[in-house]
């Protein structure tokens, strides 16, 4: 069965937690818990928001080209609370998907919602190997980069696996680059493509993803081999205060005694 998504580990020779940055002492370890904690506080409150989900997979030819025989799977989904305030995802575009070459699996799936826009949260800390990689820029912000690895893959749970950047102020991710990984039935031919995905501070507060894109050749235990490309984006962000359903382009009324939501643009 061949399944596609988000991810890859770079090659690269990672310093100890505690290690010198530029001959600057730094407690990387403090800075983990940290950065850790603020991740906790932004996952709960990225809960309370709405927002759209673009997803787009296409098939390629091997120089990048969507031509004849490949095929593509696309869907737009709100990501909403139900008037008893309960989270739900209300699919408002799912045109007939052609894939030719690939079939998406329930690992595929999983991957959209949870590793794509990966948080590293306090409690999910013990559960990955950290290890710290010296501080670059990312789009002139100043970050400390880090890998990421879980230290055992347990039955039907995903992972993320790569790198991460994380703000040296605000102390949140900005940017991931890896792929999604879990226990796979050996069975099973299931490949993940790497993946970037980065956020955007759209609140004044909390940094929420915004864009992830992949671009590779996926290469299955048949010998065969697919080049794919998929672009995610969350947009219109809301925060939900509980007080009405909040719905993608609702249109206000010219009466203006009644209270609803007022219009969102939609962006791609």
């Amino acid at each position: 069965m061949r399944g596609i998504l988000l991810g890859a580990v770079l090659a690269v020779v990672c310093l100890p937690l505690g290690a010198s940055d530029d001959g600057a002492n730094i407690n990387v370890d403090d800075i983990v818990h940290k950065f850790a904690a603020k991740e906790t506080e932004f996952a709960q409150a990225r809960n309370n928001y709405t927002y759209r989900q673009s997803v787009k997979l296409q098939e390629l030819d091997p120089a990048g080209n969507p031509a004849g025989g490949y095929g593509s799977w696309e869907q737009v989904s709100d990501i909403l609370f139900s008037p008893e305030g309960k989270r739900m995802e209300h699919v408002v575009y799912a045109p007939v998907q052609s894939l030719q070459h690939l079939v998406l699996t329930p690992e595929d799936m999983q991957d959209l919602v949870n590793v794509n826009p990966f948080v590293l949260t306090t409690t999910e800390i013990p559960d990955f190997d950290i290890h710290y990689m010296g501080r670059e820029k990312v789009d002139e912000i100043s970050c400390y980069n880090f890998s990421i690895k879980p230290k055992k893959l347990v039955p039907g749970k995903r992972y993320f696996e790569g790198q991460i950047w994380v703000d040296d102020r605000d102390l949140q991710i900005v940017k991931t680059y890896g792929k999604g990984v879990g226990y796979i039935k050996k069975s099973s031919d299931n490949q993940f493509a790497k993946f970037e995905t980065y956020r955007e501070q759209v609140d004044g507060k909390y940094w929420f993803p915004t864009y992830s894109r992949a671009d590779d050749t996926l290469h299955f235990k048949s010998g065969e081999a697919q080049r794919i490309r998929q672009v995610i984006r969350w947009t219109d962000y809301k925060r939900y205060e509980g007080k009405s359903t909040i719905r993608f382009g609702d249109v206000v009324p010219d009466d203006k005694s009644k209270t609803t939501p007022p219009p969102t643009t939609k962006k791609q």
